[in-house]
């Protein structure tokens, strides 16, 4: 039995949705050649659909019914085919199994697609190691690295395993681990994690967490498990099964021993037949999936929408999804009567032309999209990994970087100049200070910027009735900075890939169901976790794309209360279509037990009712939230 159960299930699975919508192609016309009588055959034509639509159907219904004492819509849908075709309306059979295969199809053509987000981050898993040993160096596979081992990295390279500088110093990209914009400096006695890279400088550390243990491999591990307990909704007719089949058998027994006439039982058979019911939910998430598309959001997951409908809570990260995630020069301030404010940005962006750090790119970038005009001459250009550049411009010897490069250079900071810093460090700020000719020239303010469509969102998602929550790996100030600014009441800062999750299963914890939305790597398992993971498709990671249930083509941000709004509205349409769907049904039975319908007429009304739901569920396409 059990082999014959596998064959079984195997046919039914063989080709897949193609499979499905040739059967539905075929079975339809088979149904208009029987309804126009075109086609001249020793048979009903509606035998064709009958047998191609109603023996999976039947199939479906045997396999639940033996493997698992399993009752769905499919067993009554059944008994209505067997007890038509037993009877010679051939028609109302044909009819009823290609209603309920249209909305199988509808249904499938919700499901996502297999995603590949663990085996991209398999591939950021490092591959190989520099091991010191003496004065000798070796290369060796990264899964051969054991705890204490001393370990060397050059730029550009993947850091193979958990661990602590020994030696060196250089600037560290973690977006990774933490989702920062910006990379860290690293330098003696300083943490670094697998997975992250080595942008510039060279250093020997001491291999401290490796293999299983390691940060790339938790977060692995993560992604792996976090959506284990997402559950997927069970379509309605399917929930309600066990009921209607007992009703419609009841109702169809009573009818026959009272009435003596077995064609009203079976009306009541295809009647009760589910088809509405069945095609309540999938066209109604159809409907609103093609008008997320048209507003930038790609929907990987059929029930995603249904699920969102639900939430009390979205969390935020902070970085590329309410920010750009590239730092901009915010102020420019100059402490020297040599130089305006105009003149230190222009030395300043001289010095950085040549610097290939995200903060000396940025200072140039932003420098040329203001002024129009040439950068300054620059010789004798130098980087200090950790600490900043050092060149020549125009023959005055130039430093620009952090504090750590200018009391190394002897500089001396005013009070006032460090007070100053402070509190724009404090607002989550990076501070480039400038040095010209061995005294301090000013200072630069960069920052990540806000996006301008951040607050309205926020606001309309508020009005939603829906809390905002910041998740987010940056340092406490800059959170509380973007926080304030955005309105945002709860925030939870410095967190890593793990800390997110757990915030998300504290909220699930409280029975409330939760959002996530971001743009990195780390935020992969938290995406995972969430009742729906919300991905930055434009300036995300593939990674983070591929664990989200929906992904947000564009990254325009200001379409969420949207989509939020319209799954809200989904749900409207759908209880609608259900209500409407079970009061056609249960007066059609009272229709047949009186006689009043046969089975052929019976089918045409409540499939008629399946239209009527399918136009409602198409008002959908187009609607949208008037303010």
């Amino acid at each position: 039995m059990k082999q014959l159960i596998s064959k079984t299930e195997a046919f039914l699975e063989w080709g897949g949705t193609r499979k499905e919508i040739i059967l539905l192609v075929i079975s339809g016309i088979a149904l208009l050649a029987s309804i126009l009588d075109l086609v001249p055959l020793p048979f009903d034509p509606a035998w064709i659909a009958a047998i191609l639509c109603g023996i999976p159907i039947i199939l479906e219904a045997v396999i639940g019914l033996v493997t698992a004492f399993d009752i769905k819509a499919d067993v009554l849908v059944s008994l209505a085919l067997i007890a038509s075709v037993c009877i010679g309306e051939d028609f109302a059979a044909g009819e009823v199994a290609f209603i309920m295969q249209l909305g199988g199809l509808l249904e499938d053509l919700t499901v996502a697609k297999a995603r590949a987000g663990i085996e991209r981050l398999v591939h950021l898993t490092p591959q190989t190691a520099r091991r010191i040993a003496g004065d000798q160096e070796e290369i060796i596979p990264a899964e051969q690295v054991v705890a204490g081992d001393v370990l060397r990295v050059l730029p550009g390279e993947t850091v193979p395993a958990d661990g602590r500088i020994l030696s060196g110093q250089t600037s560290v990209n973690q977006a990774v681990m933490t989702g920062e914009s910006l990379p860290v400096d690293k330098a003696e006695g300083d943490e670094v994690s697998s997975g992250t890279v080595n942008q510039f400088g060279t250093f020997e550390m001491r291999a401290e967490k490796v293999g299983e243990d390691s940060s790339i491999q938790r977060m692995i591990r993560l992604v792996q498990s976090a959506d284990a307990g997402k559950a997927k909704i069970v379509g309605i007719a399917d929930r309600w099964a066990t009921w209607i089949v007992v009703i419609a058998l009841s109702a169809a027994l009573l009818t026959w021993l009272i009435t003596g006439q077995v064609i009203r039982a079976v009306t009541i058979l295809v009647v009760f037949c589910p088809c509405a019911l069945v095609l309540a939910t999938p066209t109604a998430i159809m409907a609103a999936i093609g008008n997320a598309t048209k507003h930038g959001f790609l929907v990987r997951e059929g029930d995603a929408l249904e699920r969102l409908a639900g939430v009390s809570k979205i969390t935020f990260d902070k970085t590329g999804t309410l920010t750009y995630g590239t730092p901009e020069v915010v102020s420019v301030k100059s402490v020297s009567p040599d130089y305006d404010d105009a003149g230190l940005y222009a030395l300043c962006a001289a010095a950085e032309q040549f610097s290939e750090h995200p903060l000396g790119k940025a200072v140039v970038r932003c420098f040329r999209k203001k002024e129009a005009k040439p950068l300054l001459s620059t010789e004798k250009f130098q980087m200090q990994p950790g600490q900043g550049v050092i060149c020549e411009v125009e023959g005055k010897e130039v430093l620009a970087g952090n504090r750590k490069m200018m009391f190394s250079w002897g500089i001396t900071l005013p009070d006032q100049v460090v007070s100053d810093s402070e509190a724009w460090r404090m607002k989550g700020c990076t501070v480039i200070y400038v040095a010209a000719d061995g005294s301090l020239a000013g200072y630069l303010i960069l920052s990540d910027t806000v996006r301008k469509e951040s607050r309205e969102m926020i606001e309309q998602l508020t009005a939603l009735h829906v809390e905002p929550v910041l998740l987010t790996g940056d340092h406490e100030n800059a959170a509380a900075a973007i926080a304030r600014s955005l309105h945002i009441r709860e925030v939870h800062a410095q967190c890593l890939p793990e800390d997110k999750m757990k915030w998300i299963e504290t909220y699930q914890g409280r029975k409330e169901a939760v959002c996530m939305i971001g743009d990195g790597i780390n935020d992969a398992p938290a995406l995972k976790k969430a009742d729906v993971g919300i991905a930055m498709g434009g300036v995300g990671s593939d990674i983070a794309v591929d664990a989200a249930d929906i992904a947000l083509v564009d990254d325009e941000v200001k379409e969420l209360p949207h989509l939020v709004a319209l799954s809200k509205r989904m749900m409207v349409t759908i209880k609608c279509n259900l209500s409407f769907s079970m009061g056609l049904n249960f007066l059609a039975i009272i229709l047949a037990i009186t006689g009043v319908l046969n089975p052929v007429v019976g089918a045409l009304v409540h499939n008629a009712g399946s239209v009527l739901v399918i136009v409602n569920s198409a008002v959908l396409l187009k609607w949208r939230k008037r303010r």
